[in-house]
């Protein structure tokens, strides 16, 4: 991966900004402004629970601890551990998916890197910056109910969608393959998140940009 892609990935969507966090004591904030940041305290809460002890093994308890708020504070903002859940599923989402379209689209100037690198190299630093967001997004779905399932098949052809504007689909094929091609990033990456294998998620990045490249190839019947 070319350094200066790397080096311009994006921070960890987990990170705490001081903007995030509430002042002690009396402020001037407004209540949407508190709420806001409330929220973004279970989100993250909920995310840090569960990479310790997976979505089955977290309860509501163990996300007030990690976000440093009350169980009333809790409720008042969802209804319930999957609504939480769906919650920081959307959240996390759309932070990678706004990244890597970004990426893309930075690449259409005279950098010299490729579209579809540029945006693997976000999307697989971002994930590794995020782990505990990451496995919301690719582990923790399996065990947190249809719903939750059905949005990260949404997510998928989201995704594809974007890589497909990106390589230039044009017909029903190359859709298909665009598909075929995310189904692979998503299983590749996925094994080796559950493994904690870092180095081996940011290695996947030019490998996976070839099959890519190849793949565009042969978009609209050529060879």
């Amino acid at each position: 991966m070319p350094d200066d892609v790397a080096s311009s990935a994006p921070a960890a969507p987990h990170d705490e900004r001081p903007a995030d966090r509430l002042p002690r004591g009396r402020h001037g904030l407004s209540r949407e402004e508190v709420v806001r940041s409330q929220r973004k305290r279970i989100i993250r809460g909920m995310a840090a629970a569960m990479a310790d002890d997976g979505y089955v093994g977290t309860s509501v308890t163990a996300i007030l601890k990690r976000a440093g708020v009350s169980r009333q504070t809790f409720y008042e903002q969802f209804a319930s551990k999957e609504e939480c859940f769906a919650a920081t599923y959307a959240w996390a989402a759309e932070t990678v998916l706004e990244h890597t379209v970004r990426a893309a689209g930075d690449a259409s100037g005279d950098d010299g890197h490729d579209p579809i690198d540029r945006m693997l190299a976000f999307y697989l630093r971002g994930l590794a910056a995020a782990p505990e967001f990451a496995r919301v997004l690719l582990i923790e779905t399996y065990a947190a109910g249809p719903d939750a399932l059905e949005s990260r098949i949404a997510l998928q052809r989201r995704f594809a969608t974007q890589i497909g504007d990106v390589l230039g689909a044009s017909t029903a094929d190359d859709r298909f393959a665009c598909e075929a091609l995310v189904g692979a990033v998503s299983s590749l990456v996925t094994a080796r998140l559950a493994l904690g294998d870092t180095a081996g998620l940011l290695a996947l990045q030019e490998p996976l940009a070839a099959l890519a490249r190849r793949e565009a190839a042969a978009f609209g019947g050529g060879a």
